[in-house]
């Protein structure tokens, strides 16, 4: 079992930064794949950014060059930095794990809103 507690959302102007984190207790982080998903009111959830236990790394085309997926394998705790943000942005971000690099999400957070005002 992996619990992971997402924090540091919160309400910002078009053009500011946020850091997420994402703690993760249960179970070693380092083998796990690392997601950061988002969902904004009345639509899909979908994927931002990703970090692969061998350091692949996947950003969502509309946020390349924009947020950065990192991780600290002292603390057990996942980032996404989050610079240059857009009205766009503004949803619940949730991170997530895959233990077995299966493909498919194995334990989510329950969630940090993020709000973008323009």
């Amino acid at each position: 079992q992996v619990q992971l507690v997402e924090s540091g959302g919160g309400l910002v102007q078009a053009g500011d930064s946020l850091t997420l984190s994402c703690a993760a207790s249960g179970r070693t982080f380092s083998s796990y794949d690392i997601h950061w998903y988002r969902q904004a009111p009345g639509l899909r959830r979908e994927l931002v950014a990703s970090e692969s236990s061998y350091g692949t790394i996947y950003y969502l085309p509309s946020v390349k060059g924009r947020f950065t997926i990192s991780r600290d394998y002292a603390k057990n705790t996942a980032y996404l930095q989050m610079n240059a943000l857009k009205a766009e942005d503004t949803g619940t971000y949730y991170c997530a794990v895959d233990c077995d690099g299966t493909g498919s999400v194995d334990f989510w957070g329950r969630g940090t809103q993020v709000t973008v005002s323009s």
